[in-house]
């Protein structure tokens, strides 16, 4: 089968959402995303919706715990009315260190309080579809009043996707228990998602007894590709930035770990202490950046993404492309050419 693909904001200017947006659906993107990293993932999929009409929209992804499920539940139904039911929410984490030092919010397990926070969200939906009694009451979490003042009403399109973003074998399997979807972190190797997270994700869906096909399987890795391979090596640079950004986080020690590069984790972690992010990249070596990224120019980027993702991951994220070249038309091919359920061999 072909992947769904999508595209994304990572910092965008407000100003200029509208205008990607469009242009992501005109090329023939499936979806858009936006992340939380320097600024809010909501707002700018408002914009995103008012300028498009087919695309989906998606957070990729909006960390959870710093929002009640209350304050999530009526951001996101409000979007999914406005998009004529095109919103998808994706939840994350994120670590212990931004969860109390960033957001000010306490830390406990993740697994098990995303769990309740996804439950908690469908308990409100529900409400606010059908007029059922508020009951729900977790460890974290809990719904148990409202009045028809508090309570926006039925949609069109009640239900809501719910993707979880995982890097550990903990959050997939909660994923696949509770969610419709998986965002796999770009720092992550095929061996990794084969080897460890597919398996927990197998198990969650064993558990609510649901089927694969039911769930989406949603990213994998870097991505390093251009018109020549001058280009490709420039966006190898970054790959290895972004690798040895990620790889210094000890949370996400277990990707590397896999791989038998405990020793790099173990260095990066206290060279990022030390504030050398610079010299960083230098530890990333060839090995590494083939685990975890694609490299290849345009013409057999399409060939590699589908040796590596095909068989295992449903959608990809194949962005920044449409605003590094001039020519529209060779990412509208790639995007379609990603598309399409490939040729037997």
């Amino acid at each position: 089968m072909g992947f769904k693909v999508e595209t994304g904001f990572y910092s965008p200017k407000l100003e200029e959402v509208g205008a990607i947006a469009k242009a992501a659906e005109e090329i023939g993107y499936d979806g858009i995303h936006a992340s939380e990293t320097a600024h809010d993932p909501f707002l700018p999929l408002v914009l995103a919706a008012e300028h498009t009409e087919r695309i989906s929209l998606g957070t990729a992804v909006a960390i959870a715990f710093p929002r009640s499920p209350m304050i999530t539940a009526m951001m996101s139904w409000d979007l999914q009315k406005y998009s004529k039911g095109r919103f998808i929410l994706g939840l994350g984490t994120q670590v212990k260190g931004h969860n109390e030092r960033r957001f000010s919010v306490p830390w406990t397990a993740p697994a098990p309080r995303l769990k309740e926070y996804v439950e908690t969200l469908r308990a409100i939906w529900d409400t606010f579809q059908n007029g059922t009694k508020p009951n729900y009451s977790g460890e974290h979490y809990q719904f148990t009043l409202i009045n028809p003042v508090f309570n926006p009403g039925p949609l069109e399109h009640p239900y809501i996707p719910i993707h979880l973003a995982a890097v550990n074998e903990g959050n997939a399997r909660i994923a696949g228990e509770v969610a419709d979807g998986i965002k796999l972190h770009s720092f992550n190797t095929m061996k990794y998602t084969q080897e460890v997270l597919v398996p927990s994700i197998e198990k969650g869906l064993e558990k609510s007894n649901r089927s694969r096909d039911k769930f989406e399987i949603w990213g994998g890795g870097f991505l390093a590709t251009g018109k020549d391979w001058a280009t490709v090596e420039k966006n190898v640079e970054q790959v290895k930035r972004m690798v040895s950004f990620y790889g210094s986080t000890r949370t996400y020690q277990g990707v590397l770990d896999h791989h038998g590069w405990t020793d790099i984790g173990e260095q990066l972690h206290q060279m990022s202490v030390n504030n050398k992010w610079d010299e960083m990249p230098k530890l990333i070596t060839p090995e590494m950046v083939e685990a975890f990224a694609v490299v290849a120019p345009y013409d057999n980027v399409v060939e590699k993404m589908r040796e590596r993702y095909g068989g295992t991951v449903d959608a990809i994220d194949f962005s920044d492309y449409s605003k590094d070249i001039d020519d529209q038309d060779v990412v509208r091919h790639l995007v379609r050419e990603l598309q399409r359920d490939p040729v037997p061999a």
